[in-house]
């Protein structure tokens, strides 16, 4: 144990634990606990070594078994008992993972506070896709919105400015809210047929994603049915790696589901 205690913000990527960065790493393997979420796949928390406490605290859309004031009383009383604390978050912490709301708790309370960057799970899904989110002449601007607010609501947003034809739009936690998402971008100029994909598990051996457009992107993933965390995005960047022909096709009869990397 430190004597003041320290709590790290590491983040754990999107689930490859090759992809995690040597620093998040050493830091799990010198942790004296873990406090961990839901998104941190199985194959990452496996590498924290035996003797090491773990504390789950994983939320999901509707379903918050620790609040998240019980996870800050949680992350306070560890780093207070003098205990270097990893709190693992998928992705990256500052990523839709609530970690500047974090960061501003400890430093309320005089805990020592630093964040390891993760890779994001756009970044890990258009990699193993080898789709480019921005593309010179195609796709100038990138944006990553949240799917949901605090209340389940659609968030505010601007959406003729995510309609614009050359922007990557990347939608985390939407699946609840894609129907009225997609509507809302079409509604703002996005043209039906622009290219969209829906894709789960991201850089696991269990990913799986679709080829779809905006108009039908949500009738797709409903029926391809897929389980797990579901990243969209959407934009002419994305029709650079689908094959001609399938984009017409998707939601007209079975959903391109492309198969398990």
């Amino acid at each position: 144990m430190t004597e003041t205690g320290i709590v790290y913000l590491v983040g754990a990527g999107p689930g490859d634990p090759e992809l995690l960065t040597l620093k998040a790493l050493r830091l799990i393997e010198a942790a004296d606990v873990v406090v961990y979420d839901r998104l941190v796949s199985p194959e990452i928390l496996s590498l924290i070594p035996e003797g090491i406490a773990r504390v789950d605290v994983g939320k999901r859309s509707g379903s918050h078994p620790v609040p998240q004031k019980s996870i800050n009383r949680i992350l306070i009383k560890l780093a207070k008992s003098g205990q270097q604390v990893v709190r693992l978050k998928g992705g990256d912490p500052m990523v839709f993972g609530r970690g500047g709301e974090e960061v501003d708790m400890l430093n309320q309370h005089n805990v020592t506070v630093k964040t390891v960057p993760g890779i994001t799970a756009a970044q890990g899904c258009a990699a193993t896709l080898n789709l480019p989110l921005t593309q010179r002449g195609i796709a100038n601007s990138l944006v990553y919105m949240t799917g949901h607010t605090r209340d389940d609501q659609v968030p505010e947003m601007d959406w003729a400015e995510l309609a614009k034809a050359k922007t990557t739009l990347v939608i985390y936690m939407g699946a609840a809210k894609i129907i009225e998402i997609t509507a809302k971008l079409m509604e703002a100029g996005l043209a039906a047929n622009t290219p969209a994909m829906a894709v789960s598990n991201a850089t696991l051996k269990k990913q799986r994603q679709i080829q779809s457009t905006v108009s039908t992107l949500a009738q797709d993933t409903q029926e391809a049915n897929l389980d797990g965390p579901v990243l969209f995005v959407l934009g002419q960047a994305v029709g650079l790696v689908c094959a001609k022909g399938e984009l017409e096709n998707a939601g007209k009869e079975k959903p391109a589901v492309i198969a398990s990397i």
